[in-house]
């Protein structure tokens, strides 16, 4: 049993250490700051992590909140001074397994670990455990498409989560594909035949803001023609998705929390109170701490929306998916539009693995789509990425011989100084009489030419 201990008072870290040794748990860590601790947890997978939660800089719920996505089976214990029933609740929201109030009976600590070490092992043997050793990815998130190890690990995190039923907050960069888990946490959920009732909150206009979300009856208003079923209607029986949250106008968050505490609500222009049976995902790349903090959200609605956060990460944090989803893309656009385009030219992928993307997955199925549009062939060369050829590519390789591996080093070598031949010679370790009568012969190859013929 791994179990790392988080605490900012050293006497505390070495009792404990000395305690749990004495029990016979021999592989114990500890770490006196809450930043240190989030790497640490991150880099290693803890079975178990006892955290405090008054810690300066970085406090317990914050590491909880930027860890758990990431290692959703490890179980964390909360072991603090602060004996409040609302920050236990918001805890065990967030994934936590316990909330001890110090001092600890040590005898109820050792009790708690084991059985946070027994759930660790029982979610394992159900399953979640072999979608990062086999490479599954959950069936209710089979649209996904990854092969990172970091978003697989989310994504069996996510279907634990959905299970629960409990609302889910979605955060992550524009473009990262926070509907399309919203829609896998609704087929994972309680009640996956229901309606799955996707909502753009900055899309509607404030005015409008109650008529679409509790409908209204006809005559309610000018206009109101006929009786109409608002978004959490709907959604009765199934998700309400609600994008972008934190545009939630904040003289209409009140009316807001009371439909999510009492479950109920009237349409304008009626008082008969209609009860729903609705599931929340919200989603945001919005700070709502910040906007909390700003007054710009209420913070009891944060809590009403934010018993699980699942934080998406960025395309150029998903190791090996950008090849995976262009290839996705590609054959998407390619039946869309009736083209024969079956693949990529080594530089063009080479292109695209270089490529920084501010607009994430959402960017990159773009550039693709426009790719295949632009394509006079079955290949994607860099002409249709809007690029020039640029030199051979050390990621993207093919099936060459030796010769033609060593003369692609040359060019990559050349062009990377600019056409130095002093500095070319050197980290090829031959002379500058040797490499000019290499480039002069490599000149006379039409695949060579361009790349060399302008310096």
């Amino acid at each position: 049993m791994n179990i790392l201990v988080v605490d900012d008072e050293e006497v505390y870290l070495t009792s404990m250490k000395r305690l749990l040794r004495w029990h016979g748990m021999k592989d114990v860590d500890t770490c006196a700051s809450g930043q240190e601790a989030i790497r640490r947890i991150k880099d290693r997978n803890y079975d178990i992590v006892l955290l405090d939660l008054l810690m300066p800089g970085v406090d317990g719920l914050k590491i909880l909140e930027e860890t758990k996505p990431f290692k959703p089976h490890t179980e964390f214990i909360i072991v603090t001074a602060v004996d409040v029933v609302s920050q236990a609740v918001k805890a065990i929201r967030m994934g936590a397994y316990d909330y001890l109030i110090k001092p600890v009976d040590n005898e109820h600590l050792v009790l708690s670990i084991e059985r946070a070490y027994e759930r660790r092992g029982l979610i394992a043997g159900l399953g979640l455990s072999r979608y990062e050793k086999v490479g599954e990815i959950p069936g209710a998130f089979a649209e996904i498409i990854t092969q990172c190890p970091r978003m697989k690990a989310l994504l069996s995190y996510a279907q634990v989560m959905a299970r629960s039923g409990n609302p889910i907050l979605v955060t992550g960069e524009s473009g990262t594909g926070k509907e399309l888990l919203a829609r896998g946490i609704h087929r994972a959920g309680p009640s996956p035949g229901g309606p799955f009732v996707p909502v753009n909150i900055s899309s509607i206009p404030e005015t409008l803001f109650e008529s679409q979300f509790f409908g209204h009856i006809r005559g309610a208003f000018t206009g109101a023609t006929r009786d109409y079923q608002g978004y959490f209607e709907q959604a009765d029986g199934g998700t309400l998705f609600l994008d972008e949250i934190g545009e939630f106008p904040h003289q209409l968050q009140p009316k807001l929390l009371r439909v999510l505490e009492e479950k109920t609500f009237s349409r304008i222009g009626e008082t008969k109170p209609i009860r729903v049976d609705v599931r929340i995902v919200s989603a945001t790349n919005m700070d709502l701490d910040k906007a909390c903090q700003e007054g710009r959200f209420r913070l009891d609605l944060i809590y009403r929306v934010r018993s699980a956060v699942i934080h998406l990460p960025p395309l150029h944090e998903r190791e090996g998916d950008i090849a995976l989803l262009a290839a996705h893309f590609l054959k998407q656009a390619a039946a869309r539009y009736g083209k024969d385009v079956r693949g990529f030219s080594p530089e063009a992928m080479d292109i695209l693995l270089r490529k920084d993307y501010p607009g994430n997955v959402r960017q990159l199925s773009q550039i693709v789509e426009n790719a295949v549009l632009l394509a006079d062939s079955t290949t994607i060369t860099p002409r249709q990425l809007g690029e020039e050829v640029p030199p051979p590519s050390l990621v993207a390789r093919s099936l060459v011989s030796l010769k033609e591996n060593y003369e692609m080093h040359v060019v990559f070598v050349f062009n990377h100084f600019r056409g130095d031949r002093k500095q070319t010679a050197l980290v090829l370790g031959i002379t500058v009489r040797q490499l000019q009568r290499k480039l002069a012969e490599m000149k006379k190859s039409a695949r060579w030419k361009n790349l060399i013929g302008d310096f």
